[in-house]
Parts: C-alpha cells; structure tokens; sequence
C-alpha cells in the first residue's frame, strides 16, 4: 500500500464528530498519508460513522473502482463494512505496519430504469408499492418470461446485501466471493390468477433481470438504492445485472465475511 497516499475522509462534519476524529487525522499523517480535500485526488476513501456512512461515501464518490474504501465504526455496534474503531487506533497502526490487513472485492448492481435513469447499489435495491395496494410486475430472466408477481414488491440484493433486508424476508446468505444477485420477494400474493416461485432465487453473472410494471394506476413504486430512496413518478419497466466493477475494500485479514455474519447473527 506504499503507493496509495492519499487519503480522503467522509464523514458529517458535525462538531462532536470533527472533535473525535482529529486524533485519527494525526495518526494518518503521523504515518505519512496526505489528507485530500477532493475525493477525486484519493487513493484511500475512508468513511467514518458505520455502515449507512460506508455506503454513503461509496454512493457520492461514485462506486470508484481505482480506489480503496475502508470504514472506521464511531459505535461499540457489530458492522459489516467497518473493520475498524475509531478509539481503537493502536489497532489500525498495528494492522498497517505489520501487514495484518487485505484488500477485498465486492460485486456491485447496475440498474437501468426505462432505459434512461441509471445507478448502482452495493447491497440492494427494493421496489416496493407507494400505496396501500398490491402492485403487478412480470418478471423477465434474461428474455424469458418467468413469472407474473403481485404483492408489495422485491429486492434485488448483492452477495454484501444479502444480509440486509434481503434476510429480513426469509432470503439466503451468500457468500460475497460468488458474482451473484440475489431476486427476494415482499408479501407476494398467490392466487388462482397469479403464481409466483414463492422463494428467492439466484442469478449469476451474465443474466440480466427485468421487472416489467402492469400499469394498473400503481406504477409510481418506491425505489430503495441501499439506505437511500429514488422516488420516479411513471415506471415501466426496471433493468438490473451484475457490473464489471468490483468495490476494493481494506480488511482485517482474521477478520473474515462469515466471521461478521456469526457475530451478527448468532
């Protein structure tokens, strides 16, 4: 990592937190990093809060793919992208020195709605109805019609994401090495008129995914884009696939994915 010195900061510049960090920001220097004002001069983005600000500071730096992300935690709370705490800096000094620490690939959504309003998630994106009624999509495989869906709506979730809200709805945990998407239904209704598989299922790399919208008057549907919202007044239909980019983060070598999900979880 000799040659990954810049180091740009995300964080709410609130006061307590500013107070909190500086001994952070001594230690970075103190180890010969350079702070940079513009995430766009960094070869190091470190976001500094918990998850929600991880994925945050990945989501304004435009998923970059030339670059490092690590998190720093502010909160004695299990998260899954933060490696490190911020009272703990014996620990990242430890790490840095004596090599403790590996960079790591996370798969990444591409999302295409009408063809027209593109983005990327790095743990999910959920469609869910903005009004108290079931809403009506098919669901394309590829080009192949697979099922006609009704219910309150569904999440696509990456591999990371599979243990979001993904798990909240009964689906799998995936091991974030597979280049995979997760496809989880919410509240589907199964009838003489709509059948659907009932369980999650998987889609490797490669396949696309289409939700086609039946314009019944409720296709103004929720789009959730990690921990942020989309709201898009008329939706046909939504494309979603598996990018080229892999997100590179900075982790603790013992410190692995499953080791998270058992702490977390059981």
């Amino acid at each position: 990592m000799s040659d990954r010195r810049n180091v740009y900061l995300f964080y709410h510049k609130d006061e307590k937190l500013v107070k909190k960090i500086q001994p952070l920001i001594t230690l970075i220097e103190k180890e010969g990093f350079h702070l940079v004002e513009d995430p766009d001069h960094a070869n190091i983005i470190v976001s500094i809060g918990g998850d929600g600000a991880f994925l945050q500071a990945i989501r304004k730096t435009n998923f970059r793919d030339d670059c490092l992300y690590s998190g720093v935690s502010i909160k004695n709370t299990i998260n899954l992208y933060c490696d490190f705490h911020i009272e703990e800096l014996d620990k990242i000094v430890e790490a840095m020195r004596e090599e403790k620490v590996e960079v790591r690939r996370y798969p990444v959504l591409d999302v295409t709605i009408d063809k027209n309003i593109k983005f990327q998630c790095l743990n999910e994106c959920s469609i869910r109805s903005s009004i108290i009624k079931a809403f009506v999509m098919d669901v394309y495989i590829d080009d192949f019609h697979f099922e006609t869906f009704r219910g309150d709506g569904m999440i696509v979730a990456t591999p990371t994401g599979s243990t979001a809200y993904n798990k909240s709805v009964k689906g799998a945990v995936v091991d974030p090495l597979l280049p995979c998407f997760q496809v989880s239904e919410i509240a589907s209704l199964n009838n003489n008129l709509y059948r659907t598989l009932g369980s999650s299922f998987i889609l490797s790399t490669g396949r696309k995914l289409t939700l086609k919208i039946v314009q019944d008057g409720n296709d103004h549907p929720l789009i959730g884009m990690d921990n942020e919202a989309l709201s898009v007044k008329h939706i046909d239909e939504i494309e979603f696939s598996l990018s080229k980019k892999r997100i590179k983060t900075v982790k603790l070598k013992d410190n692995s994915f499953w080791a998270k999900v058992k702490r977390t979880f059981l």
